[in-house]
């Protein structure tokens, strides 16, 4: 699934600044992960699959050891697509028809411009290790920590991308890994969020100048400013959020475990417990096309909302899939994505 493998004055601080970089341990070296290509396997839609997402038509899946396929039938016949690592992807994000982005273990971040048929390596853990020892500034913990991180490696791992509409892309991951690019750079998010316990986090979400994050231990954290400053919001709930859907009428839902779904209409400042039939942790969701809203339990369950997520009705998985993300096909069918591959589906609500 996509949230398993996860796996603090520095005499440094008391320098000038002019000094600081002879200080930095030196990286440890690439795992080989990160520098071999992807292998081909006639076995690729029956491999784990942890993410899925759309470009334009086209239905896109990505799972381990670097496995990305691609469908332009709405999920009958699939292609593999040629993937510069060999990385555990856990997230998909587009924003139009051909350009998109992958994210994964080892801090991977990679790009497509051809809807998901080619990618390119942009960042890997080692160098966001980097983006945050810049970001740490004059702070001596905080510069102490992002060099530990350096010291150790790529050995963290991305697990959600966010892209609002300004075009602000938003990567969140394990031990409160937190990025944006804008414009033309990457900066690391961690100094701005009230996470000092750098829980990890699992699912970011924006609207524009809205930002939204969740985690474990019922992390919630909030943006109004478009990311420039978060706040901690009142959790109603203990265990970890999975994911954040963002509803037509602009309402926020929480998911994750044990089936738990909270909805807030007023930005996070208050919650209210919908009800689920299915005590299932719930691993993804998404907006359809037409406005209504899918949550994914583990177990393939399927949960339908038409009002905005303030109810939903359940489509039992026939049979039980090891479930992780999903995508839709068209009005009628989505495809999952699992530990045991992809399945079709059609949907029977009424």
């Amino acid at each position: 699934m996509k949230r398993r493998s996860l796996c603090a004055a520095a005499a440094c601080g008391l320098l000038p600044a002019a000094g600081r970089a002879a200080e930095t341990p030196r990286a440890a070296p690439l795992p080989p992960v990160l520098t071999q290509p992807a292998q081909s396997t006639p076995l690729a839609s029956r491999s784990a699959l942890l993410a899925a997402a759309r470009a334009g038509r086209r239905l896109v899946l990505a799972g381990e050891r670097g496995l990305v396929i691609f469908s332009d039938d709405g999920g009958q016949q699939w292609q593999q697509a040629q993937v510069p690592a060999q990385v555990s992807l856990t997230a998909l994000c587009f924003g139009d028809a051909r350009t998109g982005w992958a994210c994964g273990h080892f801090g991977s971040l990679m790009q497509t411009d051809d809807a998901g048929q080619t990618w390119r390596q942009l960042l890997d853990g080692r160098q966001l290790a980097q983006l945050e020892l810049t970001a740490a500034g004059d702070d001596a913990a905080l510069r102490e920590a992002a060099q530990r991180r350096i010291a150790e490696g790529p050995d963290k791992p991305l697990l959600d991308l966010g892209l609002s509409p300004d075009g602000s892309l938003y990567a969140v991951g394990a031990y409160g890994l937190a990025f944006v690019h804008r414009g033309q750079a990457w900066q690391s998010l961690h100094t701005r969020l009230p996470n000092r316990r750098r829980l990890h986090l699992y699912a970011v979400r924006s609207d524009g100048p809205r930002v939204f994050m969740a985690g474990e231990q019922g992390l919630l954290l909030r943006s109004l400013d478009g990311g420039a400053h978060f706040d901690a919001l009142p959790s109603p709930y203990k265990g970890s959020f999975f994911g954040l859907l963002l509803a037509r009428d602009g309402a926020l839902l929480a998911y994750g475990l044990r089936g738990n779904i909270w909805r807030s209409a007023d930005q996070g400042e208050s919650w209210t417990a919908v009800d689920n039939p299915v005590p299932v942790s719930l691993s993804a969701g998404l907006r359809r096309q037409d406005g209504s809203l899918l949550l994914l339990a583990q177990n393939g369950d399927l949960l339908l909302s038409r009002d905005d997520g303030r109810s939903f009705t359940r489509q039992p998985a026939l049979p039980a899939l090891p479930s992780a993300s999903l995508v839709e096909a068209d009005a009628g069918h989505v495809v999952l994505a699992g530990l045991r591959g992809l399945q079709r589906q059609r949907l029977s609500f009424t």
